[in-house]
């Protein structure tokens, strides 16, 4: 982390007490049981990982519960359903900006039915190529789709990888490279790794090691700057699309009714986590960043990704349904 990045977080530390002492004061009796995380996807995905590492030091008590199905649906219509008491919170991905712009229905209203407790983190988008692929850049790739027909894995439709390529690709540069969706990032770059498809989308955590064993190529990350895990890849901004930036990131949210004081309580100890130099190396290893902020700021975040996934559904013509 740079230490601009740090200083950043602290200032947003001590500007966080003030809130959190007057939500103390005006709720001491919050929390008296324990918090339940519900987390929208499986054991072992990156809004798990951060929502033990929150649980392990939020001060309280948390139970996290696994519910999964349907792209992350399954648990968002369930807690917008919960009591709005500050004990039930949702953990979830980018998926929950994702999916009610890409679904008819996805049985929940983000912006009336949702606060938006924090942002924890994010992690680019990583395009990279099989190892016998003939290019080694994007522009490698626009060239070569001129001619040859191209096709990318990702992990699955409606994924932020794959919507993030498929606007790259179709919509900034009118290339037909084909999708082919796979059950998840690690058999997409397996198939990348062994020739089987040129090309894959992927969240960054995910395709790091390959790239560190020369096991597949890198072409472009999709942050506004360069990762300190893969220095020398450029970003898609560099490579010629300036303001082109995807991340996927884990947020925490909360029931639209609930207690002003507990959303201000969760959201400057959430904020004082991330400050913590071990959570910090949590989050990196990883594979992601810190967000953090103010509830005002990841309110008007999410409110940006719906959105910027909005347009790009539309843009694209992607659908679910």
């Amino acid at each position: 982390m740079t230490t601009t990045r740090r200083d950043a977080l602290f200032c947003l530390s001590a500007l966080c007490g003030a809130p959190f002492a007057r939500a103390q004061t005006r709720s001491q009796s919050w929390p008296t049981k324990p918090l339940k995380l519900v987390v929208a996807f499986a054991p072992g995905g990156p809004a798990d990982t951060v929502a033990r590492m929150l649980g392990q030091r939020l001060g309280q008590p948390v139970v996290v519960e696994n519910r999964p199905g349907a792209g992350g649906n399954v648990a968002a219509q369930q807690v917008a359903k919960a009591q709005a008491d500050g004990y039930t919170l949702l953990v979830t991905t980018s998926a929950f900006a994702v999916n009610p712009n890409l679904k008819r229905d996805a049985g929940y209203d983000p912006s009336k039915e949702y606060v938006t407790v924090n942002l924890i983190g994010g992690t680019p988008n990583l395009l990279v190529a099989s190892p016998e692929f003939a290019g080694t850049t994007l522009k490698d790739v626009f060239r070569l789709a001129k001619t040859e027909k191209l096709s990318y894995g990702s992990a699955g439709a409606g994924t932020t990888p794959h919507l993030c390529a498929e606007y790259l690709f179709k919509t900034l540069n009118k290339a037909d490279i084909v999708h082919v969706p796979f059950n998840g990032a690690g058999p997409a770059l397996n198939a990348v790794a062994g020739n089987q498809i040129p090309l894959a989308s992927v969240a960054l955590s995910s395709a790091v090691e390959l790239v560190k064993a020369g096991r597949v190529k890198p072409l472009a990350v999709t942050s506004t700057k360069r990762v300190t895990s893969l220095p020398h890849v450029p970003t898609v901004a560099e490579s010629g699309y300036p303001g082109f930036s995807f991340l996927t990131w884990v947020g925490v949210f909360a029931p639209a009714k609930t207690p002003r004081a507990a959303l201000e309580r969760l959201n400057s100890e959430s904020n004082m986590i991330l400050f913590v130099p071990e959570f910090q190396q949590q989050l990196d290893r990883a594979g992601f960043s810190p967000i953090g902020g103010s509830l005002a700021k990841a309110n008007d975040t999410l409110q940006d990704e719906l959105r910027k996934y909005a347009k790009v559904i539309r843009d694209t013509g992607i659908t679910a349904d």
